[in-house]
């Protein structure tokens, strides 16, 4: 077997896993095959007679690759040029297979994507590279023309961002999740009567000027309406995800990894008697966002 053709079969064999590396460091899927498409050829021109560990030197390629392509989306300070706009609130639409987006999205953690946004390009690689896939920070720092002590330092940077503080004690995390999931399964699922028992009668939601597209703030009041403006929403739902937001328990509305709105929930009793719905760019600025253990 001559050498490119055993190199496609062993691309061929950890495509999952790059494309795995690709989607968490770039937060899009058709980034990600972007990536994976530049890295292959990159790989093919290579000469791997030497390479002992095939698996980590494509992982290096496709990091690489990845690296040099969020350097360029910062310098630009653009969207990704494979995106259209779609809904005014959500944002741009990728041009691929939005449903796997989802799914992928959905498996990794939409919170998780949002804060890895947030990143340097450095912070991300030695952060994904290590936490998330256990590459040794001595094969990472070379990437990053740093010593692996400097590599370890963003990598634990970057793990401090994504934990964010910790929680006031008197705050019951596990109580507030339960709720916030059964808020966010009852919108996905158009489950109209489980929404109503999660909310307060006298719940009141303000949704700022971004949200609506309005002069001002919208404020709607009761559990009827309020449950009602939720069930419009659930195309959105399909990009949210569970949030520590401001060291408490919500939800991140991110197509395509990029944080468009905030709900903050205030719970009392068990029930839902606040919604918050931001999306106004220096409020969102403003809220300290980690992952959920």
């Amino acid at each position: 077997m001559d050498e490119h053709h055993w190199l496609t079969e062993r691309f061929a064999e950890h495509r999952s896993h790059l494309r795995a590396v690709a989607f968490r460091m770039l937060g899009s899927l058709s980034e990600a095959d972007d990536a994976l498409q530049d890295a292959w050829l990159r790989a093919s021109r290579a000469d791997v007679s030497q390479v002992q560990n095939i698996a980590g030197w494509l992982t290096t390629v496709v990091a690489r690759v990845c690296l040099n392509m969020l350097r360029s989306r910062g310098s630009r300070h653009e969207e990704p040029l494979d995106i259209q706009a779609a809904d005014p609130l959500l944002g741009p639409a990728s041009t691929g297979n939005p449903e796997q987006e989802v799914v992928m999205a959905d498996s990794v953690g939409v919170a998780l994507l949002v804060v890895l946004d947030t990143l340097s390009p450095a912070e991300r690689l030695a952060f994904v590279l290590h936490d998330l896939f256990a590459v040794p920070f001595e094969e990472i720092a070379p990437m990053l023309e740093r010593s692996p002590e400097a590599t370890r330092q963003l990598a634990s940077r970057a793990r401090r961002r994504v934990k964010g503080a910790a929680p006031a004690p008197h705050v019951d995390l596990t109580r507030q999740r339960g709720i916030v999931e059964a808020f966010l399964s009852a919108t996905r699922g158009q489950d109209f009567q489980a929404l109503i028992t999660l909310l307060h009668p006298d719940v009141m939601l303000r949704a700022d000027k971004a949200v609506m597209l309005t002069a001002e703030p919208v404020v709607v009041h009761g559990a009827e309406p309020v449950a009602k403006g939720a069930m419009a929403a659930m195309q959105r739902a399909q990009f949210t995800g569970l949030a520590l937001i401001d060291g408490a328990v919500g939800l991140v509305m991110a197509p395509h990894s990029h944080l468009r709105v905030a709900l903050t929930f205030s719970i009392v009793d068990g029930l839902i008697i606040a919604i918050d719905v931001i999306a106004e760019s220096d409020r969102l600025d403003r809220l300290n966002l980690a992952v959920l253990d």
